[in-house]
């Protein structure tokens, strides 16, 4: 996910042979642009490897860290996760990729015509390949420990059928969409998107991970759950989200009919960010 103070590529589309207020796009480099999988994939790891860290050393009962009430466990790894991904939007890189992290914010972007199509595939699969990575990373780093935690994959409470769980994953990217869509709305408050979208992320993952795993990400699943061979109902946490940021985008232009952001990508193609510019994931 991204937000922060964003840099002027990412600005937001204005039909074509029309101005918009944040003036036309600067040109950019083909470096550039084949660079910005490459940022996608170091932050989904970085994402990933802090994740399963924290979940290994709150959550594994071997850990002198270890919190035995799960609810308390999984406030922490929300407002850390928050407080990490606020920390790589606003990284160097996340500025420049947009530091989504997450393939059902880049497809709520591409919905919401902030972000080029063409994208969208090498953003996904930079993003899955950076889970893997961050899980196996973590596993290296802090060896069985992390093993007994199941990789840190999200997980629902018996008494949550796959239904239910599709229901609340897809519901977070619903909002999530929607809070996205609201800023791109509002260029003038996107310096209020990461804290919004990092107080956002921690409360689905405290008050969610007990309940449904509180994914809402499915890059923060996949890993985990390669790693671990725990496949049963895992595409429930892949596809929901992706649902939800088709449904969040399409009641965001139900929303906002006619709007800047219903027109098309910006000139150029540029990669929008998930906050709009001028100056970004569940856990």
């Amino acid at each position: 996910m991204s937000g922060g103070e964003m840099s002027r590529p990412a600005a937001p589309a204005g039909e074509p042979g029309r101005d918009t207020d944040a003036g036309p796009a600067p040109a950019s480099t083909a470096p550039e642009h084949r660079a910005r999988p490459l940022h996608e994939f170091a932050l989904t790891a970085v994402l990933m490897f802090a994740v399963v860290t924290i979940i290994r050393w709150v959550l594994d009962p071997a850990s002198p860290l270890a919190l035995a009430n799960v609810h308390l466990a999984l406030l922490v790894v929300g407002a850390l996760a928050g407080a990490l991904l606020f920390a790589l939007i606003r990284s160097p890189w996340g500025r420049r990729s947009g530091g989504h992290m997450n393939p059902a914010v880049t497809l709520a972007l591409w919905r919401l015509r902030a972000f080029p199509g063409r994208a969208v595939a090498t953003y996904v699969v930079a993003q899955l390949g950076g889970s893997v990575a961050g899980t196996v990373l973590a596993r290296l780093a802090w060896g069985p420990a992390v093993a007994r935690v199941g990789y840190g994959a999200a997980a629902a409470a018996p008494s949550w059928n796959g239904w239910a769980v599709f229901a609340a994953e897809a519901a977070c990217l619903v909002v999530v969409t929607l809070v996205i869509g609201y800023f791109l709305v509002h260029p003038d408050r996107e310096r209020w998107f990461p804290p919004v979208l990092a107080v956002l992320v921690g409360a689905i993952v405290a008050v969610l991970g007990p309940l449904s795993g509180g994914a809402a990400n499915p890059a923060r699943q996949f890993g985990p759950v390669l790693m671990s061979g725990t496949t049963a109902g895992s595409w429930v946490y892949l596809v929901a989200p992706a649902l939800g940021a088709v449904l969040g985008a399409a009641a965001h232009h139900r929303i906002v009919r006619g709007g800047p952001f219903t027109r098309g990508p910006r000139r150029g193609g540029e990669p929008s960010p998930t906050a709009p510019p001028p100056p970004p994931p569940p856990s």
